[in-house]
């Protein structure tokens, strides 16, 4: 799908031309990655680098224009997977129109409400700028989460819990390398930026837009770090739970093993023939006192050598 923008009056209006500012290609079919190639220059290469969302981050710098492969977030739709999501799109950026391919018409959303637009310059910077901030909502959702589901952990010990912590970890993981290649990305366009004699107030906004990434690199390795101590904690819980269950049985069977072994000797016809002279309101009530003292004798020592 085309979607077509024209900037007047700092804002993006939907035009329906070829030659508009703002280009968005959204899921191109055949049609419309002939239209990419032919009338556009986009290779081939480029094209499925900008729709693949394993892609890693970069930047081409081309006589008469620059493509970039952006790694953006996709929107949370909540869920009880709690799993969150990386795509990547391409930016295609000359003097006077910038292409966006992506699978979505997502990238666009939400640009204009921060500064005014009046070059695509403008929209490709608060674009980035959109994107990052994406991310940090994302971030502060993760640890909102993460409270939630550890109090849930430590009401009840569930599958389900460690499962949506293993998926935010996960998407943690995601989340930095996108950030950090992102980041690679904008400091070779600061430095290209600075080399073409960008307008300073592009080169500070550049700028803001590194720290702002970096502050989302470092939260998302604290975050992750975080996770992962907390997924070794329980597990280690897990397991030591698991260790004195077993423990108990183990007692338990190790007691009452040799009580079979004595009842098994009282049912048996040796033993009526070894209390033949004795009654048996007398021999029956002696052998399971001598039951009893057994098992307690081994109820004593385990618990000796269990200190």
């Amino acid at each position: 799908m085309i979607n077509s923008f024209a900037l007047s009056h700092g804002a993006l209006q939907r035009v329906e031309r070829l030659d508009a500012e703002v280009m968005l290609f959204s899921n191109p079919d055949a049609a419309e990655r002939d239209l990419l190639h032919s009338h556009f220059k986009v290779d081939e290469h480029a094209l499925a680098s900008a729709l693949d969302p394993d892609e890693v981050s970069r930047i081409e710098f081309h006589p008469d224009h620059l493509f970039l492969i952006w790694k953006r977030p996709e929107n949370y739709s909540g869920g009880g997977s709690l799993a969150f999501e990386v795509s990547s799109c391409g930016l295609l950026f000359a003097p006077g129109q910038l292409l966006v391919i992506a699978t979505d018409d997502t990238p666009l959303h939400g640009l204009g409400t921060r500064q005014p637009l009046n070059t695509p310059l403008d929209v490709l910077l608060d674009l980035l700028f959109n994107n990052i901030h994406h991310y940090l909502g994302h971030l502060k959702v993760i640890k909102l989460v993460a409270r939630e589901l550890q109090q849930k952990f430590n009401a009840s010990m569930q599958n389900q819990h460690l499962v949506q912590m293993f998926n935010l970890s996960e998407s943690l993981i995601y989340y930095i390398n996108a950030l950090h290649s992102n980041g690679a990305v904008l400091t070779r366009l600061r430095n290209h930026a600075e080399k073409q004699h960008f307008a300073s107030e592009a080169l500070g906004l550049i700028d803001d837009l590194i720290i702002e990434n970096n502050q989302c690199y470092k939260q998302a390795e604290i975050y992750s770090t975080v996770f992962s101590g907390l997924i070794d904690a329980r597990g280690n819980l897990m397991n030591n739970s698991m260790n004195n269950l077993l423990r108990k049985l183990t007692l338990i069977n190790v007691v009452f093993l040799p009580l079979n072994l004595i009842a098994s000797i009282g049912g048996m016809s040796e033993f009526s023939m070894m209390t033949a002279g004795t009654p048996w309101w007398i021999s029956y009530p002696l052998f399971l006192a001598a039951m009893l003292l057994g098992a307690g004798g081994m109820l004593f020592g385990l618990r000796r050598l269990a200190r």
